[in-house]
């Protein structure tokens, strides 16, 4: 995701901090992807390094790429709800 990108995200995402409990902010912070998951992503990210995508597979790839920037985000905003609150 481009950096331009992620402020405006990032902005549209404050209400969501708003809405964070101490105990599902924790549990959004420690979240990660399952181990098929992880292991898929690790295998295109591979492949990129490699330059050897197909067309699909860098889709897919890009597909993975933005969530995890939302992801990150919003674990950003569940650690800042958590410091906030000494927690």
């Amino acid at each position: 995701m481009a950096t331009v990108l992620r402020a405006p995200l990032d902005r549209l995402l404050d209400p969501f901090a708003k809405c964070l409990t101490g105990e599902v902010a924790r549990q959004f912070v420690e979240l990660r992807a399952d181990p098929e998951t992880q292991a898929r992503i690790d295998e295109l990210a591979a492949k990129a390094n490699e330059g050897t995508l197909t067309q699909a597979e860098r889709s897919e790839y890009e597909a993975y790429v933005e969530a995890i920037d939302v992801v990150s985000i919003l674990q950003a905003k569940a650690r800042k709800t958590l410091a906030a609150r000494g927690a």
